[in-house]
């Protein structure tokens, strides 16, 4: 199950060169705005140092890590859920996401148009903010009319009049104090506002990131990268890295948008012919976890045994492992946790 990540932004604030550093994919980059147009998709593992530990012990033919997804989305502007440089479209895109990351330039440089004229990331931010705001408003008042027309659901009539007036006073739905009976009932609706967002600010550490922070305050993600350095640093060989005494960020990256999605990581080892990691939802139960490794293990599934990764690592091997007393049998309500390795039963 491959989680995605939605790269957006104003143009020219560097998501493409984001992308690639991420992807390794070459994509068009260029200093003018809407280099891009199709959105860009590409994969990317999730670092995992317990993954590297089990294929030690357990040493398959085949290692396996999980990943996210990223999509490269055109350029946002002013006026955009109006229409403006095909804004419409590029809206559409982010719905299907499940998380944003959004990309603010800090960076200055001439030779690069700002379609602003000028370096300001929190006006940047606001412009986002408003466009993402007014597109949620259009898909609200399309669900209230259809409601009030139809049968009346009166618990979500009421939610979405209650997240009307919190988008017309210009706050976002993320921050609305939901229940989770809530989300579900507006689930269908993909509002893009209470979707989880990480900010990366695009820096070459000449601007004073102290007034972005005060900004933002404490309930926000945010991240400072230098990303021109990084999308180099993607092209160098490990050993050109290390003999020029570099390090990346991305893994500190990609781990920041995996956590955000209240995700948890879980383990097969196949008979130690491949070890992979699979990504499931914190609160997963054991035959759900099961549907995600194969289909019939969801529908046939019995029981499973279950083992936390570092007692097997601590046993030397699942032999080992089941000598001690360290595989626990568990049924169809055990609840997956992070690092658990599981084999079932069918």
């Amino acid at each position: 199950m491959a989680f995605s990540v939605g790269i957006i932004g104003l143009p020219n604030v560097g998501k493409s060169t984001l992308f690639k550093a991420l992807t390794k994919k070459q994509v068009a980059i260029a200093p003018y705005p809407f280099t891009t147009i199709n959105p860009n998709y590409g994969i990317c593992p999730v670092p995992d140092e317990r993954l590297e530990k089990l294929a030690k012990i357990v040493k398959p033919g085949k290692v396996t890590p999980t990943i996210i997804e990223f999509i490269d989305i055109a350029g946002l502007v002013k006026g955009a859920h109006k229409g403006q440089g095909l804004g419409n479209q590029f809206l559409a895109q982010i719905r299907n996401c499940d998380e944003i990351l959004e990309i603010v330039r800090v960076f200055s440089n001439p030779k690069i148009e700002h379609v602003e004229k000028e370096i300001n990331p929190i006006r940047d931010i606001e412009i986002i903010k408003v466009e993402l705001l007014m597109k949620d408003l259009e898909t609200l008042e399309n669900a209230l009319e259809k409601i009030e027309k139809g049968k009346k659901d009166q618990k979500k009539l009421e939610i979405l009049k209650r997240i009307r007036e919190e988008i017309v006073r210009g706050n976002l739905i993320s921050k609305l104090d939901l229940t989770e009976e809530g989300k579900v009932k507006i689930k269908e609706f993909q509002f893009l506002t209470l979707k989880p967002k990480i900010y990366v600010f695009n820096t070459d550490d000449t601007y004073r990131i102290e007034e972005i922070e005060k900004y933002l305050g404490s309930g926000e993600k945010y991240l400072f990268f230098n990303l021109k350095l990084e999308e180099e640093i993607s092209q160098l060989t490990g050993e050109e890295i290390r003999e020029m005494k570099l390090k990346s960020q991305l893994d500190q990256l990609i781990l920041a948008c995996y956590n955000i999605l209240d995700l948890i990581t879980f383990y097969t080892v196949a008979g130690g012919k491949e070890v992979r990691a699979w990504t499931i939802k914190k609160g997963a139960k054991a035959p759900e976890a099961g549907g995600i490794v194969h289909s019939d293990f969801e529908k046939k599934f019995i029981r499973a045994e279950v083992i936390p990764w570092q007692k097997l690592v601590e046993a030397g091997s699942w032999l080992k492992a089941r000598e001690t007393g360290w595989l626990k049998i568990v049924g169809k309500d055990y609840y997956l946790k992070d690092g658990d390795i599981i084999e079932f039963k069918i």
